[in-house]
């Protein structure tokens, strides 16, 4: 199996982080992710962060910081690397069911995909919260 790099956006409002529900016809359909997508081949990460909310929810990325976290996911051959990033627009369901901002205990109460459950895991024991 070939590893295939999937980006994650960590998008904070307000202290709170944008997150999405997943299709449930697709992959972890009906769980919470962050919202990104497979990295195509040729494109860079803020390439592929920028299609995809454009695709998917219709912002508009004006940057892409550092990487906050990777996480293999040893049943697909997905990384999935977080990154933090800015986005300007208000964000509407073009493909998820749902969407929220919330806080990260908050998040810790939803049914998440399981990369995006050990990032926000991460996330609140390096106090990046």
């Amino acid at each position: 199996m070939s590893e295939q790099d999937v980006v994650a956006a960590v998008i904070r409002r307000n202290g709170a982080f944008l997150v999405c529900k997943r299709p449930e016809h697709k992959r972890h359909g009906g769980l919470w992710e962050f919202p990104g997508g497979k990295v195509e081949n040729g494109e860079t990460l803020f390439d592929a962060v920028s299609r995809e909310l454009s695709e998917e929810l219709a912002l508009a990325t004006l940057s892409v910081g550092k990487r906050l976290f990777s996480s293999m996911e040893s049943d697909s051959g997905f990384r999935v690397i977080y990154l933090l990033v800015e986005a300007a627009g208000d964000p509407k369901l073009l493909e998820h069911s749902e969407l929220a901002w919330l806080t990260p205990a908050s998040l810790l109460q939803l049914s998440l995909c399981p990369s995006d459950r050990a990032f926000l895991e991460h996330l609140i024991s390096s106090g990046l919260d």
